[in-house]
């Protein structure tokens, strides 16, 4: 019986704390489906869905079981479409924990799907895309935050730190 699980989340852009949650789900999971989705409570970002799902795909490319997605609707209706086990999130802080709780008790009631939780080392628990994008928007440097594919494209839209 093969295991599958949804990550969704905007990824804009997608980073070393997000790597590491793909990296664990993908040891101990069949196949991971990495979702970008838009979210319009998250304001303008730098990547469209579609860059995104191409910067998840080529970060991932080492990893077999991965594969990347777009998604505009709600989760739990892609969740349902891949026909997930469970649906993961990333745990960075205890205020994280919050939020999420209460995501995944709604997408289990809606629909019966389970959320399982990962939580992020220190070394990386401080990495937020909303910061990132501040950084190099700003031409400060990020690239101990991002893959090279990444920062690739953040100095291809923005403009070099150097």
């Amino acid at each position: 019986m093969t295991t599958r699980v949804l990550y969704p989340g905007s990824f804009d852009p997608i980073h070393n704390g997000h790597i590491e949650i793909v990296e664990t789900a993908a040891e101990h999971f069949d196949e991971v489906i990495v979702a970008a989705v838009g979210n319009p409570g998250k304001g303008s970002g730098v990547f469209t869905l579609d860059e995104r799902a191409e910067l998840i795909a080529q970060v991932f490319a080492h990893l077999p079981n991965v594969r990347s997605a777009v998604h505009t609707d709600l989760v739990v209706r892609l969740a349902q479409a891949e026909e997930v086990d469970f649906i993961i999130k990333g745990l960075r802080a205890v205020s994280d924990f919050e939020n999420e709780l209460q995501q995944a008790q709604l997408n289990k009631a809606m629909t019966g799907v389970e959320t399982l939780f990962l939580p992020s080392t220190s070394s990386s628990s401080f990495i937020a895309s909303k910061y990132v994008r501040e950084i190099a928007r700003l031409h400060g440097d990020v690239s101990s935050m991002v893959p090279g594919p990444v920062l690739a494209s953040l100095r291809a839209k923005l403009g070099d730190s150097d």
